[in-house]
């Protein structure tokens, strides 16, 4: 990959949402796809001009001007004035008006206040759960639709089609990108935060079968919690909530891999490589959680998080805590994942027996790698070779990524 390349990579990867989020505010979320193909072009004139001229000192500035101009020449161009949102198109009583206010929007609090307006459009209640989720990752995040599938465990053809009915939806539904207010705006909030912490998954753990870490997603999904944190409207406890979790989660990105990208479980992980500073971060983000009447499923997750960043070691970890949060979390929001997480607590606080009589009964979790190793790791620690090796050898059907198909070989290879 060329040097124009991986810039090109990191830029559109930042910036396409952010374009994107100014765009869709000046025609309208019916039009967005309006704005769609002004982005793409940009990103186009972006990899031909650079390619032939070098990347210019500023790429960021270079893609705002280009887009800019893209929209200046359409409206010049083809007259297109009903393709502009009605709450923009008061203000282009002249071309220097026009001009004015599309600079205006590029401007570093306006680009943020769009994002949040996009953010909540996207998370409209006249859409599904599901498409809410998928459109901000599409739109905010600039994810491809292969990594939207694999962030959902889906495939792209589903990916697609959810995005189709979406636009259609938001072509046939008056949708004005804004945060909302009153008793609708908490509502709205809980699918916004829920999306951002579906990108920070996929980033901490991500489906790529070659990589397990994608940091700058999950650096993605902290900028986006700090903007819904830093506005006055969206500054909820639960929003510090989340924060907090994934600073203390990312704190640990340094260990988590060895050098040559084998996983390095949190039991052996040389804890002096853990990011103080990110964790320092989880704790003043927790803090700020702790006002006010709600506990929220990211309270719990964060607390859990915390304790884990306190432990000197993994022996001296405080499990019996983990363990009553979980049960917390499970009577909150019960999932099976939540009880998966209970149960492998369970078995660190009260013994590897309690561990396995907790997981067996997990049969949703059948075709789940990380259900079978859990059970592997129990069934060692009773010492059970045979049920230990039929249950990594599980596991290994069912992983898609290459560092945990390794990691659960070494284990295979370790038994005695």
């Amino acid at each position: 990959m060329t040097e124009v390349h991986r810039m090109a990579e990191h830029l559109f990867r930042h910036e396409s949402g952010k374009m994107l989020a100014v765009l869709t505010r000046l025609y309208g979320f019916s039009n967005y796809d309006i704005a769609r193909d002004v982005v793409q072009d940009t990103l186009l004139a972006a990899m031909q001009q650079w390619k032939l001229n070098g990347i210019p000192d500023n790429p960021t500035g270079w893609l705002y001007a280009t887009a800019k101009n893209k929209v200046l020449d359409r409206l010049r161009r083809a007259k297109k004035w009903e393709e502009i949102s009605p709450d923009i198109i008061h203000d282009f009583q002249s071309e220097e008006q026009m001009q004015s206010r599309i600079d205006q929007l590029f401007l570093d609090h306006e680009i943020e206040d769009s994002q949040l307006r996009m953010m909540f459009a996207c998370c409209h209640p006249s859409l599904a759960p599901e498409a809410q989720i998928t459109l901000i990752l599409r739109t905010l995040c600039g994810l491809s639709i292969p990594e939207i599938a694999k962030a959902f465990l889906s495939n792209d053809e589903t990916v697609n089609k959810r995005l189709y009915r979406a636009k259609e939806k938001i072509r046939s539904t008056p949708i004005v990108p804004e945060v909302p207010a009153g008793d609708e705006l908490s509502a709205r909030l809980d699918a916004v935060l829920k999306t951002v912490y579906l990108l920070f998954n996929e980033g901490y753990n991500s489906q790529h079968p070659d990589r397990l870490i994608k940091q700058e997603l999950c650096d993605e999904a902290l900028r986006l919690g700090t903007l819904l944190h830093e506005h006055r409207y969206t500054a909820f406890p639960k929003t510090a909530a989340l924060l907090s979790l994934m600073y203390f989660q990312s704190s640990r990105f340094d260990a988590r891999l060895d050098e040559e990208g084998a996983i390095v479980l949190l039991a052996h992980q040389n804890r002096q490589r853990w990011d103080r500073d990110r964790i320092k971060k989880g704790r003043e983000f927790l803090n700020k959680a702790s006002y006010g009447p709600e506990i929220s499923a990211y309270h719990l997750e964060a607390a859990i998080a915390s304790y884990h960043a306190q432990a000197e070691s993994f022996e001296t970890t405080n499990w019996q805590a983990i363990m009553y949060l979980y049960r917390l979390l499970e009577q909150l929001t019960p999932s099976i994942t939540v009880q998966f997480n209970k149960a492998v607590a369970t078995g660190f606080a009260e013994g590897p027996q309690r561990g396995l009589e907790a997981l067996l009964p997990l049969k949703e979790l059948e075709k789940n790698q990380y259900y079978h190793t859990a059970l592997g790791d129990f069934y060692v620690q009773m010492q059970d070779t045979d049920a230990a090796k039929k249950h990594y050898e599980t596991a290994l059907r069912y992983t898609l990524s290459k560092a945990e198909w390794q990691l659960i070989s070494k284990k295979i290879e370790g038994l005695p």
